[in-house]
């Protein structure tokens, strides 16, 4: 069986890249077919791999790539994959599901709708001020009615939370299978020995605005705790000027993912405070056995049981943040308990699930 594996473009390293990392552990003589691939910012990753790229597959565009999302329906379409495979994977939270195909049955790994057409004033906010957002209604709306039109394509849709799924039952009129993504549980464990457990919190990521680290900085402000924020973005010049208090510390992305594990596990907890479709950052923390903290909207509702294995909290405030961080101080959680919590997530369980659904389609 041929198989191909499509991603919308690699320019970054988060949660869908982790998908199809494991999708290519699983099917490693497929090539991927992907708008662009900057090699640099994968750090070496995929380099084994046969990678096909688009006419967008260009530096400046690499590194500016929002600005060309447009031009991106074009560019996946002619990545024609025409009649040479007989499996088709999409893993995509935009263009990926619109690749062209003559023959094979096409599973697609919804992460999101395409967040610009559907949710644009949550994600063109920080490349567009709201007069200029309102300019672009001719494009969304193009995009939009692509994004339906390409949804209706795959023979078979899987959502990454139950939150997604009812997205794209919204949006896309279709219902979709769901797979929780794969926790590298190889990488991201409890270390038994507590006794490196540090006294700070944590947030880490991909520091953009809708991952709101202007929240957590603003909370932590204004309590006398020690907070590390890990990670790189477009937001973080700003995050910086936020920060007032001395004891919030900032890291450069720590891509050595050994040492991130080390830094996860001693941490008292994680600082979760963004609407994820599904969110990794947060099933990775439970992982190593540290609680998180996280907003009660989005995936994270499918990841942390409230008083188990982190806490809730329900306004996406500095306020409601503080009032949970207090009610935290109160708690002892059993780290033992939070790690075992996340073996639902774990790559072997996504690979076996995938295979079932694999297995389910072909025979039909």
């Amino acid at each position: 069986m041929k198989v191909a594996l499509v991603h919308d473009y690699l320019n970054q390293f988060g949660g869908a890249e982790r998908v199809l990392m494991a999708f290519a552990e699983m099917f490693p003589e497929a090539p991927i077919y992907t708008i662009f691939y900057d090699k640099e910012l994968l750090n070496g990753r995929l380099k084994d791999k046969k990678i096909h790229t688009s006419f967008l597959d260009r530096s400046f565009i690499r590194r500016h790539h929002r600005y060309f999302i447009p031009l991106m329906p074009t560019a996946m379409r002619n990545l024609d994959l025409g009649d040479e495979y007989d499996l088709i994977i999409s893993d995509t939270a935009s263009f990926g599901k619109g690749i062209r195909h003559k023959k094979g049955l096409h599973i697609s790994y919804m992460h999101t709708p395409l967040r610009y057409a559907w949710e644009p004033e949550l994600y063109l906010n920080t490349l567009l001020p709201n007069s200029a957002i309102t300019l672009a209604t001719p494009i969304i709306s193009y995009l939009r009615n692509w994004d339906r039109a390409a949804a209706q394509k795959p023979h078979v849709v899987i959502a990454n939370s139950q939150f997604i799924a009812d997205k794209i039952n919204r949006f896309y009129d279709r219902d979709a299978e769901i797979i929780y993504p794969p926790v590298d549980t190889d990488t991201f464990y409890r270390e038994t020995s507590e006794s490196a457990l540090g006294d700070y919190f944590l947030a880490f990521g991909r520091i953009v605005h809708f991952k709101r680290f202007d929240l957590v900085v603003e909370a932590f402000n204004d309590i006398n705790l020690p907070l590390k924020i890990v990670g790189s973005g477009s937001e973080k010049p700003y995050i910086k000027q936020l920060i007032k208090s001395k004891l919030i510390e900032m890291i450069d992305e720590v891509k050595d993912e050994n040492e991130l594990r080390k830094i996860i596990n001693n941490a008292r907890a994680v600082i979760f405070p963004q609407i994820e479709d599904f969110g990794l950052v947060a099933a990775e923390s439970i992982a190593c056995g540290t609680p998180v903290i996280a907003y009660a909207k989005g995936g994270a509702l499918e990841i942390i049981k409230d008083g188990k294995n982190g806490l809730l909290f329900n306004e996406q405030t500095p306020q409601s943040l503080r009032s949970a961080i207090q009610k935290f101080q109160g708690i002892k959680f059993n780290r033992a308990a939070v790690s075992k919590s996340a073996e639902i997530f774990s790559k072997k369980t996504f690979q076996k699930e995938f295979n079932k659904i694999l297995q389910k389609h072909l025979k039909v």
